[in-house]
């Protein structure tokens, strides 16, 4: 059976799908659901996003995602380290359903910069 039979009036994007091969293709259908709903964004709902992110994993206390400066240099100006970059990375991974290069990490200095490589990924 394709993949054609898989698709029914009742489908639920969330259900766990074989596929012709017997491969399981749940987190491939939420991604995809995750990149439609973050394609109608606009870069200040990321920027308030990824301020939210990096809050709350790494518990910065005193600030809001909306008083949050996008511009304030998250290294020299915050003081996150590069397994803090390392833990928003894959948070952000996830929410978005897009992956991040390690190697680009260095050019993800702020919010807004992060924001637009999402946006720029999706």
């Amino acid at each position: 059976m394709g993949w054609s039979g898989l698709w029914s009036p009742g489908f639920n994007p969330q259900q766990t799908l074989k596929g012709p091969c017997g491969y399981v293709h749940r987190l491939s259908l939420k991604r995809e659901n995750n990149q439609k709903m973050s394609n109608v964004k606009s870069i200040d709902d990321v920027i308030i996003n990824v301020a939210r992110i990096i809050i709350d994993e790494l518990m910065i206390e005193d600030v809001t995602p909306q008083t949050f400066d996008p511009e304030m240099d998250l290294v020299d100006e915050v003081g996150i380290d590069s397994m803090d970059l390392a833990t928003v990375a894959l948070v952000i991974q996830d929410e978005y359903g897009i992956r991040i290069d390690e190697d680009d990490y260095p050019k993800l200095t702020n919010v807004r910069l992060i924001a637009e490589y999402i946006n720029n990924k999706l």
